[in-house]
C-alpha cells in the first residue's frame, strides 16, 4: 500500500491531526484505567484481558470515519501513539511499532472491506483487523510461551475488543461530533 497526502485537503490533515492528538490523550486515560480492569479480568480467564484493547484502536478507526481517505487510519494511529508515548505510558515508545502496524492492519482492513457506504459493519471489520495485528503483537511481545490457548483466547479477545469496543466508541464518538455541527464540512 502506498500513501499520499496530496489529495487530502488542508483541512483534512488539521481535523484528522486533531482527532488524533485527542486520541492520544484518551490512550493516556485508558492506560491508567487499564491496570485495574485487566486485574479483574485476569481473574476470569486467562487472555480476556485483551477485551480491553480495542480503545487503543480509535486513533486510527475515528480519524478513518471522519477523512475517509487512504492513509487515514494509519496517520491517526501514529499520532495517537506518539502523543501517548510523548505524554508517557508504561510500555514507552513501544506503542509507536504497536501503532504502525495497527494502522496498517486497520488500513487493510477497510481496503479488503470495500462499501460504498461506511457503515458498522466496515468500521467493526478494521477494527478487527486492527484487533488481530494488536493481540498477537502483544501476544509475543509480552506473553511469548505461554501457551497456545491463552495465545487463543488473547488474540481471539483482542479481535473482538477492536470490532466491537474499538469501532463502537468510534461510530458514537462520530455521531456526538456529527451532532455538534462540527463534521459539516465532511458532510456529515
Amino acid at each position: 500500500m502506498s500513501y499520499t497526502f496530496s489529495s487530502w485537503r488542508t483541512v483534512d490533515l488539521i481535523v484528522a491531526a486533531v482527532l488524533a492528538v485527542a486520541s492520544g490523550v484518551i490512550f493516556v486515560a485508558w492506560n491508567a484505567l487499564y491496570v485495574p480492569l485487566s486485574l479483574a479480568l485476569s481473574g476470569l480467564t486467562p487472555g480476556f484481558v485483551a477485551l480491553l484493547d480495542g480503545v487503543w484502536l480509535i486513533g486510527g478507526l475515528l480519524v478513518a470515519l471522519v477523512v475517509r481517505r487512504p492513509g487515514a487510519a494509519l496517520l491517526g494511529e501514529m499520532i495517537a501513539s506518539s502523543v501517548s508515548a510523548i505524554i508517557g505510558n508504561q510500555w514507552g515508545f513501544t506503542v509507536l511499532i504497536f501503532g504502525f502496524a495497527q494502522g496498517m492492519a486497520m488500513e487493510l482492513g477497510f481496503r479488503l472491506i470495500r462499501r460504498n457506504k461506511v457503515d458498522f459493519f466496515l468500521v467493526a471489520a478494521a477494527g478487527a483487523f486492527g484487533g488481530v495485528v494488536q493481540g498477537t503483537l502483544e501476544y509475543f511481545y509480552f506473553y511469548a510461551g505461554t501457551g497456545v490457548e491463552f495465545a487463543t483466547i488473547y488474540i481471539a479477545s483482542a479481535t473482538a475488543s477492536g470490532a466491537i469496543l474499538g469501532a463502537g466508541l468510534s461510530v458514537l464518538l462520530v455521531s456526538a461530533l456529527t451532532k455538534t455541527g462540527i463534521l459539516a464540512t465532511f458532510g456529515r
